[in-house]
C-alpha cells in the first residue's frame, strides 16, 4: 500500500523540500499540501527537494485537510501533544499496521500537522489512528521532516514483512467509504440535528467531531453510510410534515 502523504498548513520551504525528497525515497507518490503558508515551489524548497523536486512539482494544494481526505479511507495522523488527545495515541508500528491493513480499493493517508502547533482536535479526528513518535524525554518533539522521515522508515520496515494481519471492522467484502461520502452524510445530518434541536449553534462542531471520530474508529463502509443518509433524509422529511389537526380525524 502507498499512502497519500499530507502536510497541513507547512510554513517551512526547507522542511516542504525535505518531505519530497523523503517521499521519493520511500515511493510516496502522492504528496497534498493543505494551506501552506510558505511557497512550496520556492527556491529553499526546490534546494531541498533535490531527486524529488518533480514531485513537489506535481503537489496538490487543498484549502481543508477535509477536502485532502475526501478520497480516502484509512488515515492515519501523527502527533506530539503528550496528553489530551481526542483518540488514544498509538505506538507508529500499531497506527500503521492497521493503516497497512486497509483496503488496497480506497487510498490511505499520514497526516503531519504545523511545525509550531501540530494539528487542532477537529483535525485529529478526521484521522482513524493518532501515532506518536516515542522519544527518551517526556516532553521531546521532532522536527517536521525528521518526523516524516521516523514514520516512513517505519511504513517501509513493515511493508517489507507482508500484510498486516489486522482483521478490518466493516463487513466482509467492505471496506471504509471514501471520506468524501462520509463528511456529505455528516453534513446532512447536522442540519437535522441542528433543525429538531439536539445540537446547538455553539456546540454542533464539536459534537458531530466526536460522531465523525465514532464513525471513522468503525471504519464504516459505503453501504452503512448510505443507510445512514437515508435514515437522515426520512427524518428530516417526517420532521418537517405538517402535523394533522383535530378537524382532520
Amino acid at each position: 500500500m502507498n499512502p497519500k502523504l499530507v502536510l497541513v498548513e507547512p510554513a517551512g520551504p526547507l522542511n516542504v523540500g525535505s518531505v519530497a525528497r523523503l517521499c521519493r525515497s520511500y515511493g510516496i507518490e502522492d504528496l497534498r499540501l493543505v494551506a501552506p503558508r510558505c511557497d512550496p515551489l520556492g527556491e529553499e524548497a526546490r534546494l531541498m527537494a533535490v531527486k524529488g523536486l518533480p514531485l513537489l512539482k506535481q503537489a496538490t494544494v487543498f484549502p481543508t485537510l477535509a477536502a485532502a481526505l475526501a478520497d480516502c479511507g484509512r488515515v492515519v495522523a501523527a502527533s506530539g501533544r503528550p496528553e489530551g488527545e481526542p483518540l488514544p495515541l498509538e505506538d507508529p508500528e500499531d497506527a500503521l499496521a492497521w493503516l497497512l491493513a486497509g483496503e488496497v480499493a480506497l487510498p490511505s493517508a499520514l497526516v503531519f500537522g504545523r511545525e509550531d502547533r501540530g494539528l487542532s482536535n477537529d483535525e485529529l479526528l478526521q484521522a482513524g489512528r493518532l501515532l506518536q513518535i516515542p522519544t527518551p524525554t517526556p516532553h521531546g518533539s521532532l522536527n517536521l521532516s525528521h518526523a516524516v522521515a521516523v514514520v516512513l522508515h517505519d511504513l517501509h520496515r513493515l511493508g517489507r514483512r507482508g500484510p498486516a494481519r489486522v482483521p478490518p471492522p466493516a463487513a466482509a467484502g467492505e471496506g471504509p467509504c471514501p471520506r468524501g461520502v462520509l463528511e456529505a452524510m455528516l453534513d446532512d445530518a447536522r442540519e437535522l440535528l441542528l433543525e429538531v434541536g439536539f445540537l446547538l449553534p455553539h456546540t454542533a462542531a464539536a459534537r458531530m467531531a466526536k460522531l465523525r471520530a465514532l464513525l471513522q474508529r468503525g471504519q464504516v463502509s459505503g453501504p452503512e453510510v448510505a443507510l445512514l443518509r437515508g435514515m437522515v433524509c426520512q427524518l428530516r422529511w417526517a420532521s418537517r410534515r405538517p402535523f394533522p389537526s383535530s378537524q382532520d380525524h
